[in-house]
């Protein structure tokens, strides 16, 4: 089997193609590496190319022919896409319709969307299952909801097109091995920023926000590994080639860890007792989000390997000394 990987040099994209080498399937990557990297790709070849750029797309899905695409290649930054919506919506969305329309002109049918708690917005229950109402609170959630709404309204309409869109909660960690990891230039996922702190690397970890209407009052999210995450790609692609119908997904483990809480396990991982500093909430950002999983692990019959936050964290600071 033949899979293209969008965004396959990137932090989870990178370790969804690992999972995909080791399991023997035969990978391509594309990616524009503007915030990915040609090292992180440990096995197949990688084509340097834009979504903008449906020439070099169409050559790639003709050539390679491709059983499935994952698309990964997408801007994440929740408070950059308040900013800076356009880029969010021309990117994840525009850019993601372009690769499904060459996907159709070329006759690849299997996709597995990338997508993103996000959706949610600020969730009326918690956990939050994949029936809740979609109600983003930032643009990259809404750029992610409408490649959805695609992604549905086309599989109703051409009965050979089958998806499945995994929304992720906050992925961390880093490859058993230390060979890749989070290398984004300017990092704002929490454990990687507090483990930067811890390094020196900062003179301070921020928290943004001390006034939820939650238990410490800092924001709580469900953290998943993302070699567990990865292996629930693995077993939601197995699930679309064994010709099953579309299906929404969500990732995470079911509960969730303050920010305080996760401030404490890097200061106990590291040995490190660095400054902290309480500021202002940040802009699109809900007080909780943690992920009802029971659908994935019946329909996939996915179990994750690695629920366990120190786990996660040692994984993270393990790849951040090597750095």
């Amino acid at each position: 089997m033949r899979i293209l990987v969008t965004g396959g040099a990137g932090y989870i994209g990178s370790h969804v193609v690992k999972a995909l080498g080791e399991h023997a399937y035969e990978v391509l990557t594309y990616d524009n590496l503007s915030s990915g990297n040609k090292w992180a790709v440990l096995y197949g070849d990688i084509v340097v190319a834009d979504l903008s750029d449906s020439a070099a797309l169409g050559r790639v899905l003709r050539d390679f022919r491709p059983d499935a695409v994952m698309h990964f290649a997408a801007s994440i930054i929740v408070s950059e896409s308040v900013s800076d919506p356009l880029k969010y919506y021309i990117n994840n969305t525009i850019n993601a319709i372009k690769l499904i329309a060459a996907m159709m002109e070329n006759g690849v049918n299997r996709l597995i969307f990338s997508s993103t708690a996000a959706v949610y917005g600020i969730p009326a229950t918690i956990p939050v299952s994949e029936d809740a109402p979609l109600s983003p609170i930032n643009p990259y959630g809404t750029s992610k909801m409408m490649t959805e709404c695609v992604l549905r309204d086309l599989a109703i309409a051409k009965d050979d097109f089958r998806y499945a869109a995994l929304r992720y909660f906050n992925v961390a960690g880093a490859d058993r091995e230390n060979r890749i990891g989070q290398a984004y230039k300017e990092s704002t996922h929490l454990i990687t920023r507090a483990l930067k702190t811890a390094k020196g690397e900062f003179a301070k970890l921020e928290i943004f926000g001390t006034d939820y209407t939650t238990p410490d009052g800092t924001c709580i999210r469900d953290y998943i590994h993302v070699d567990d995450l990865a292996d629930a790609h693995i077993a939601a692609l197995r699930y679309l080639l064994d010709g099953n119908q579309s299906v929404v997904l969500n990732c995470g483990y079911g509960h969730g860890s303050s920010v305080r809480e996760v401030i404490d396990v890097v200061k106990k991982v590291t040995a490190a007792d660095f400054n902290v500093e309480e500021v202002g909430r940040r802009a699109g950002d809900p007080p909780a989000l943690v992920a009802g999983n029971s659908k994935i692990k019946k329909l996939l019959n996915w179990t994750p390997a690695y629920d366990n936050l120190e786990y996660i964290v040692k994984t993270a600071w393990e790849w951040e000394r090597h750095l």
